[in-house]
């Protein structure tokens, strides 16, 4: 989510933050309403979208996994979240010009500082490009019901590929269309409106998410793009205006919130009553809604 160089991802919290997690004592009574979502995995313990940090994010306990999905050249989704590797991995280029074999042979975990934390990896698959099919195979071997929240990342040469390539997987999965009478697994979420009327087009019984990083004008009284039922605007936009929460919540729309790293901002989205907290620290999160 947010821009290229997004400062949440992957960052090094600071000791003050990390004490007030630990010296919190716990306020809350158990919130099993309040969907706890691994922003690009565990991504505070463990390099993001890598095998290491969504297995931490299992392990941790997370109810849902959020990842972005870009296409390689030779027709491969893969989770990364900037236009280019560079950021992320100790190669170079856009991922829309590398093929996968390219990709696979780099590693993105070497960025990762790993002083303040275990070591995540244990064998080289753990850090090395992940592609969506992969992350759907550890989801289906969690032994537990585990979310997917899959954002779509544009604008891209691709283009409407990206879609195409996402749908067939899942459905590959049996995840293109939820059981009948249960809720989806899975869910698509973009900042483009365009690429989610795609997706609806396509198979109208997934959810979509209508991510947002500011509100613009059609949208400040609750509405949303024509078919979407859920909002997922960023935690600046539930600071400064908490009003809208409710103004969403009244048009029928789930909130999800991103990205939820401190807890005072999840004490702000339990009292609204959000429906997701998406964060890097999901272990931290879950503590502090009485959950571990």
């Amino acid at each position: 989510m947010s821009g290229e160089t997004d400062a949440s991802a992957g960052r090094t919290f600071s000791s003050l933050a990390t004490a007030r997690w630990h010296d919190d004592a716990v306020t809350h009574a158990p919130h099993e309403r309040i969907q706890v979502v691994a922003h690009r995995g565990a991504s505070d313990d463990a390099p993001e979208h890598t095998l290491a940090a969504y297995k931490k994010a299992i392990e941790d306990g997370a109810d849902a996994l959020e990842c972005d999905v870009r296409l390689t050249a030779d027709g491969h989704l893969v989770c990364v979240h900037d236009r280019r590797v560079n950021r992320t991995s100790n190669g170079r280029g856009a991922v829309s010009a590398l093929e996968l074999a390219d990709l696979a042979a780099l590693d993105f975990g070497s960025w990762k500082d790993r002083e303040e934390g275990p070591d995540w990896a244990s064998s080289a698959t753990d850090t090395s490009v992940l592609t969506l099919e992969r992350l759907l195979e550890l989801v289906a071997d969690a032994g537990r019901r585990v979310e997917l929240a899959i954002e779509t990342k544009h604008p891209t040469r691709w283009a409407g590929q990206v879609e195409e390539r996402l749908l067939l997987l899942l459905k590959r999965f049996g995840l293109d269309t939820p059981p009948p009478g249960e809720p989806s697994p899975v869910r698509v979420m973009s900042f483009s409106a365009r690429s989610l009327a795609r997706v609806r087009a396509a198979s109208p019984g997934l959810p979509t998410v209508y991510l947002m990083q500011f509100v613009s004008p059609r949208h400040r009284e609750g509405r949303l793009p024509t078919g979407v039922g859920i909002a997922g605007p960023g935690i600046r936009i539930v600071r400064n205006n908490p009003g809208y929460v409710e103004k969403l919540a009244r048009a029928g729309h789930q909130v999800h919130v991103w990205t939820v790293d401190e807890p005072e901002d999840v004490d702000l989205c339990v009292r609204l009553g959000v429906d997701a907290i998406i964060t890097n620290r999901p272990a931290a999160v879950l503590r502090h809604l009485a959950r571990s």
